[in-house]
């Protein structure tokens, strides 16, 4: 897909009037905190369901967090071809929303005539992440529709600091809905979210007005993705770190919520509490990167950022019962500094695929990286609910400490951890 300068600036939106007064990127910035804050009640809510109110088993735990990535797996690659594709991207990412909106709510629809199950979260799961598949493959070239070149940068630090605000957020609050209304019924809210994302996307006026070139077939185009991101060191890097962290990500996450609940019996409130300590330390991460990419360059915050991914899960895997309010308190410790670690790097990760991609492949490069960096999650989520099984629940986290440790080498030996890339835009 191409956006050239000219495009941009056929924005009503002058390149020098800052982005909290643009109106278009505040609407944008809306519907990703709405529907991100609502994501985060569900990322408490539907585990919970699962675990407390279904039994749902470790193995259960791990097929619920793989469902969601599947699609990651099976329509990633093509999703970036068609948004290539598209002369207009946002009824597309409407469409997407509206379809997260009515899957989620079927949940406390079966939950109320008594026939919700572990498999309807799972198909349920599935279903929203088909629709995010969809929706990131088609937002992230409608971002550069929104927003000047200039100011990408400090617009990607805003999205991602969405992510982290709704990790504040979001778990407090699925915490008082749960106790208010059961963990099926505070994931009504989470279907809420996305209409109201739909209708805060609808009112954005940016002109899509690019032209897609002729079709050269799915699979040639995929190819071409492909092929920027293998062919590139950059990208090549950054995808590989990505999937490294994503898949024990995903392993941990499998087992966590059963490990604190069974394992350190902390209660759901105060896990909602950890889980915001994280998001606090990635609003700190993401405000900060901006500032620290121009001081030091993204390659240097990049590298420097994984010295600190595997501080949680090590001090995850050495808590104890006993103590747990020093237990606690670690948590939330750690939580704050690898939040702030990796919303950091998230932000320098999206603004070098944006710097490193030509425009007319930002949406192939994009699907490229989500299938593999989200795919991922798949198959870690699944390794962590059948390891969970086979070994116990705190040895999959150390195995996850030990995984994501993987990833300082992978960055400071690419060309990312060598030299600093220059900052042209």
């Amino acid at each position: 897909m191409k956006h050239s300068l000219q495009e941009t600036a056929s924005s009503p939106m002058p390149q020098t009037v800052p982005l909290r007064r643009q109106r278009d990127y505040r609407l944008l910035l809306s519907a990703r905190i709405t529907s991100e804050t609502g994501g985060a009640i569900s990322l408490l809510a539907v585990p919970l369901t699962a675990a407390a109110l279904l039994g749902a088993s470790p193995a259960e735990m791990g097929a619920l967090t793989a469902a969601a990535s599947l699609p990651f797996l099976m329509f990633g690659l093509q999703a970036g071809a068609i948004a290539d594709r598209l002369s207009r991207h946002r009824p597309v990412m409407i469409a997407c929303e509206a379809a997260s909106a009515l899957a989620m709510a079927t949940i406390p629809f079966a939950w109320g005539i008594g026939v919700l199950t572990v498999p309807w979260l799972i198909a349920t799961a599935f279903v929203v992440g088909t629709a995010t598949v969809i929706f990131r493959a088609a937002s992230f070239p409608h971002l550069t529709v929104v927003v000047p070149e200039n100011q990408r940068t400090e617009a990607l630090a805003g999205m991602h600091s969405v992510y982290s605000l709704a990790s504040v957020c979001g778990p407090g609050l699925a915490g008082l809905l749960v106790q208010l209304f059961t963990a099926p019924f505070a994931i009504l809210f989470d279907a809420v979210s996305f209409l109201v994302s739909a209708f805060l996307i609808k009112g954005i006026r940016a002109p899509e007005n690019h032209t897609p070139p002729p079709p050269r077939g799915m699979w040639t185009e995929i190819h071409e993705g492909l092929r920027a991101v293998t062919g590139n060191p950059a990208l090549r890097a950054l995808c590989g770190c990505g999937a490294i962290t994503n898949f024990f990500a995903a392993a941990y996450n499998a087992v966590f919520m059963i490990y604190a609940l069974t394992e350190l019996r902390l209660p759901a409130g105060l896990i909602g509490v950890l889980f915001a300590c994280f998001g606090v330390g990635g609003l700190a991460g993401a405000a900060a990167a901006p500032r620290l990419a121009g001081r030091f360059g993204e390659n240097r915050v990049l590298a420097c950022a994984t010295l600190f991914f595997p501080l949680n899960y090590v001090i995850a895997a050495t808590a104890a019962p006993e103590a747990l309010w020093a237990t606690s308190l670690l948590l939330a410790v750690s939580g704050l500094v690898t939040g702030m670690a990796i919303l950091s790097f998230a932000v320098c990760f999206s603004a070098v695929v944006l710097r490193e991609t030509p425009a007319e492949l930002r949406g192939r490069v994009n699907a490229t990286n989500t299938f593999t960096v989200q795919g991922v999650l798949t198959l870690g989520g699944l390794a962590g609910g059948l390891l969970g099984e086979l070994l116990g629940l705190r040895p999959v986290l150390w195995i996850g400490a030990a995984g994501v440790a993987l990833t300082i080498p992978w960055i400071w030996l690419s060309p990312l951890g060598r030299a600093r890339a220059p900052r042209g835009r």
